[in-house]
């Protein structure tokens, strides 16, 4: 069995848009690249104004008919896939998270023979946070001039969209029976936090690094597309290490404080079946 894709399950997401303006000229431009679902996450600007329905022309119907959330997670919780728009290439992000529309497409298009999937534009003044990037699988930025990099709302939309269609036209049906789907954003979500609370409890994370550090580990289990088994096998993990830190009082490396009795510390040296060796 071979499954096409289809560009209708691709939502656009427009966090936070400011002006009704990109809001109608978005619309206009998912009717001319065959996509139709627009999610409004938060907006500034009215969608019935008339400066978003004059703009919106043929995707008139796509204005009025999208779907308004009040957050990120809200708009993407059933997709397998999501992909940010942001200009941020620095500090942790590792170059595997962002490229070009035309690098990062193909991982998209193949996502959407899986299930639903999004591409997200943040406000026009200041982009996505750092935290709704996060929130995503992989980044897309377009290499602009320097001189001017900041591209219109609806003009990003437009670029990636474009080359959204470009390469789904070229795709041929690819085969699906048998393979099993990414989990859902809304799936994969809570397992995020449950590692990072036992992470914070066996002291991995501890200090002003600790966001920057678990963004990373964030993005390789992002990268590895997990199935909802697999999912469950890391809120397994999870469970475990927060175990073992009530059990065994880990200690805090800056204080040295809730270290394990000599006993415990004991027991954990021995081997299954061995009996802990007598403290002298």
């Amino acid at each position: 069995m071979c499954n096409m894709s289809d560009l209708k399950q691709c939502r656009v997401v427009l966090v936070r848009t400011h002006y009704a303006g990109n809001l109608g000229s978005a619309a206009r431009v998912m009717r001319n690249f065959g996509l139709r679902q627009l999610v409004l996450v938060d907006p500034i600007a009215d969608k019935w104004s008339m400066d978003a329905v004059m703009m919106a022309m043929g995707g008139r119907d796509l204005l009025e008919a999208a779907t308004i959330v009040p957050t990120l997670a809200e708009a993407v919780s059933d997709c397998t896939f999501v992909m940010a728009t942001s200009g941020e290439t620095g500090g942790l992000t590792r170059k595997g998270f962002w490229g070009t529309p035309e690098e990062q497409v193909p991982e998209l298009l193949t996502s959407l023979d899986h299930g639903p999937v999004a591409l997200v534009f943040g406000p026009e003044p200041s982009g996505l946070t750092m935290p709704e990037i996060a929130l995503c699988h992989g980044s897309i930025f377009v290499p602009t001039d320097t001189e001017c990099p900041s591209l219109n709302l609806a003009q990003a939309v437009a670029v990636c969209l474009y080359e959204l269609r470009r390469q789904w036209l070229k795709r041929s049906p690819v085969p699906v029976e048998g393979l099993e789907p990414p989990a859902p954003f809304i799936e994969t979500e809570p397992l995020y936090e449950n590692l990072r609370e036992a992470l914070t409890d066996v002291r991995f994370l501890w200090d002003f690094r600790s966001g920057g550090i678990f963004h990373v580990i964030r993005h390789v289990l992002s990268r590895a597309r997990m199935t909802s088994k697999e999912v469950k096998l890391l809120h397994g993990l999870a469970r475990q290490l927060k175990f073992i830190a009530r059990e065994y009082g880990v200690p805090h490396p800056s204080t040295g404080k809730a270290r394990p009795s000599q006993s415990r510390q004991n027991s954990l040296s021995s081997r299954p079946g061995e009996s802990s060796p007598t403290a002298t």
